[in-house]
């Protein structure tokens, strides 16, 4: 299945920790917390300004990004995991 996000949505797959620690110690998921951070996988074309024109998006396909802890709305896609927010949700971009 294809998504593409409208306006200024992106589709951002969650980047989730390790479940075992360094001292063998597996986590259980009901104690870990939600990830904050995610590779984006699908941009829409950007929101329209007050003159009609497209206002570009600052993240693109590959970022990996931090994202607020609560934002976005959790989707399944082919058994995978994925958050639709909108761009305004994302804190920043991780550089390399």
């Amino acid at each position: 299945m294809k998504i593409r996000p409208l306006q200024d949505r992106i589709l951002v797959q969650p980047i989730r920790e390790k479940d075992i620690r360094k001292g063998g110690i597996i986590i259980p998921d009901s104690a870990q917390e939600k990830p904050i951070a995610g590779r984006v996988k699908a941009v829409g074309e950007g929101k329209l300004g007050d003159d009609g024109k497209r206002i570009k998006l600052d993240v693109k396909v590959g970022d990996k990004v931090l994202y607020s802890k609560y934002g976005g709305t959790e989707i399944k896609i082919d058994g995978d995991d994925y958050l639709l927010m909108r761009e305004d949700d994302v804190l920043g971009i991780v550089e390399k």
